[in-house]
């Protein structure tokens, strides 16, 4: 457990990081307010993958299910937003700053979204993998 702890705070610190970094000379009212709307925003996306993915998966109580949803969804919510946010953070910085014409802009959102679908559809199976493994592992302990 202490593995799966380290490991959530550790991606959070990258990811809020790299973020900042991104957002270059905003101001840091604005920097706070966009990493927490982004990060917000995963979660609702990867609670939505994790139902989708869970479906057809039986657990033996609501205890269970609720410590396998929250752990699973902390987790790929912060490689989501490693994934997305700092991208999206350095779009933002070069729309403020005038740096990027719309055609760039255009590009690089409809390639950030196609591979945020593409992780979206592999995230889904390996959530509901990962689901029918903690619970074999579970019935093997009991």
């Amino acid at each position: 457990m202490a593995l799966i702890l380290i490991t959530g705070i550790s991606i959070y610190i990258i990811l809020i990081s790299w973020t900042w970094q991104n957002l270059g000379d905003m101001d840091k009212a604005k920097k706070v307010g966009f990493i927490v709307v982004g990060i917000l925003i995963l979660f609702v996306i990867t609670l939505i993958v994790f139902q989708m993915s869970s479906r057809g998966i039986t657990y033996e109580n609501k205890e269970i299910q609720s410590s396998v949803r929250n752990t699973l969804v902390i987790i790929f919510a912060g490689i989501n937003g490693i994934i997305v946010l700092p991208q999206i953070s350095r779009i933002v910085d070069k729309i403020k700053q005038d740096d990027i014409e719309k055609e760039q802009i255009k590009k690089r959102i409809i390639i950030l979204f196609i591979v945020i679908i593409v992780c979206f559809i592999f995230e889904s199976g390996y959530m509901k993998d990962t689901q029918e493994g903690i619970l074999k592992i579970y019935e093997a302990i009991k």
